[in-house]
């Protein structure tokens, strides 16, 4: 398995459709590129991009993120993100995330994510229904 290293970069692009809208999602009136997809997008795309670096049995988990959602995109246009790992302190991953239509910048800041064995952290959470 090759080493986690600073410059780790991801890529993910997706269309804008009516189910991804503000109006769809309820983040807002208007069909256009929700705040909340573009929130998912950039998530998706970090933590892909680590996973192949990762030991078996383990992912990310979403921790803080920092983003700004600057510009509008209607249904019909591609939205396309890239991320880049900056940051390994342990376990904690900080990535510097920026998502663009074909018209330019829409968005960017940064995400923290942790890395986490899968089965430990399910136990936790599980542990939270018994009590």
């Amino acid at each position: 398995m090759p080493e986690l290293t600073v410059g780790v970069r991801g890529t993910r692009e997706i269309p804008v459709t009516n189910d991804n809208t503000a109006k769809a999602l309820g983040s807002g009136g208007l069909d256009v590129f929700a705040t909340p997809a573009m929130v998912a997008l950039l998530e998706f795309c970090a933590a892909q991009s680590v996973l192949p670096f990762l030991p078996e049995g383990s992912s990310t988990v979403g921790t803080k993120l920092d983003i700004r959602h600057l510009a509008a995109t209607p249904v019909g246009m591609q939205v396309r993100c890239e991320t880049v790992l900056i940051e390994i302190d342990r376990r904690r991953l900080v990535f510097s995330c920026k998502a663009y239509d074909d018209a330019g910048l829409i968005g960017e800041g940064t995400q923290e994510r942790f890395v986490v064995n899968d089965a430990v952290f399910m136990e936790k959470a599980a542990q939270k229904m018994r009590g």
